[in-house]
């Protein structure tokens, strides 16, 4: 259908130019006036130009309307619903500001189309108009900045106080893998070194903090759970995309980088927010790292604390044998070639 639509489009629109090419051969032979010829052409590119705002803007807000439930639902995370206050307020500048300027470029278009009878106002400049339009944008584009540095600041500073969950989420071509501290809260060492096909991540096993590392392939999360992404990627830069919960930090290879949050509803939840029993949310990499990109996603689960620990408890270790030498992954011979998450 949609196919059919742009053929219809781009058919219609040379039928025109066609037509327009007729009705200029028809007016050369007829012997027109050139002025005459002049004048009408303008008028009908003037009336054109007017069709063209009318129905562009009735698309626009046809489209608008018709994607709208697409649009992503509620925050899902405690610093989304600030996030979303900004970007409704930056979306209602763009969109004032877009129709202020478009209608009068088409307007004026129109209007003042070219009439021999009348002769245009010229004169080099104008200080007062120039500050207008230079203070104004001004104005607001430092307004919007100054909100997004107060808003950002204001995340930030909630993430130093926040002593949150340790999630390790490792991102190599085209998986994530996620990693979970134990009972001792902390999450062992790893070096590229020492991946292998039994060890993907490259853990330490020499590490006692690894000991009780928990190794999974979905991302799953306590509702009002404080929450520490600890972030690497193996090979390429990948990007750790949570749109429900307004989360995105790239994966960058030799460096740990971290994201803090607070889930504030559960799958469940969100299903009945969107009345959707289907709905489930997702991770996704937001840089094209490859052939297979676009298939780089994990499932997401958010639930009661109860259910996530009942969950964390069914997970693997990482080195379920650990003490047994032939299961055990090879051990570091640098300890100064580790790197330490913390």
């Amino acid at each position: 259908m949609n196919i059919l639509l742009i053929l219809a489009v781009v058919f219609g629109t040379l039928v025109l130019v066609r037509l327009a090419n007729v009705a200029a051969i028809a007016s050369k032979l007829s012997e027109e006036n050139e002025a005459a010829e002049q004048e009408s052409a303008n008028r009908w590119n003037s009336i054109g130009m007017l069709t063209f705002l009318i129905v562009g803007l009735i698309t626009m807000f046809y489209l608008i309307n018709a994607y709208s439930p697409l649009m992503l639902p509620v925050s899902a995370s405690e610093h989304g619903v600030a996030i979303d206050n900004l970007m409704s307020v930056n979306w209602i500048v763009l969109i004032i500001t877009f129709l202020i300027t478009q209608i009068l470029l088409f307007f004026f278009a129109f209007k003042y189309k070219f009439n021999k009878n009348r002769r245009s106002f010229y004169f080099y400049d104008n200080n007062k108009l120039e500050a207008i339009w230079t203070i104004i944008p001004t104005v607001v584009l430092a307004a919007l900045i100054v909100t997004g540095m107060r808003e950002w600041n204001d995340i930030t500073n909630k993430s130093d106080k926040m002593e949150g969950l340790k999630i390790q989420i490792y991102a190599k071509q085209f998986v994530f893998t996620t990693r979970y501290t134990g009972a001792d809260k902390n999450l062992g060492k790893t070096n590229f070194r020492l991946i292998t096909d039994a060890n993907p991540i490259g853990v330490d096993s020499t590490d006692k903090a690894s000991a009780d590392d928990i190794i999974s392939n979905e991302l799953v999360m306590p509702k009002g759970g404080e929450i520490e992404l600890v972030i690497n990627s193996r090979d390429v830069i990948h990007s750790v995309y949570l749109p429900h919960f307004r989360v995105q930090m790239n994966a960058v290879p030799g460096m740990t980088t971290r994201f803090f949050f607070k889930p504030t509803m559960t799958t469940v939840e969100m299903q009945k927010e969107t009345k959707n029993p289907k709905f489930e949310y997702v991770m996704l990499c937001n840089k094209v790292c490859g052939v297979a990109h676009y298939n780089m996603k994990m499932p997401v689960r958010v639930v009661e604390m109860d259910e996530y620990n009942k969950w964390l408890k069914s997970q693997p270790l990482v080195f379920p044998l650990a003490t047994d030498s032939t299961t055990a992954a090879p051990t570091a011979t640098m300890a100064a070639a580790t790197t330490v998450l913390k």
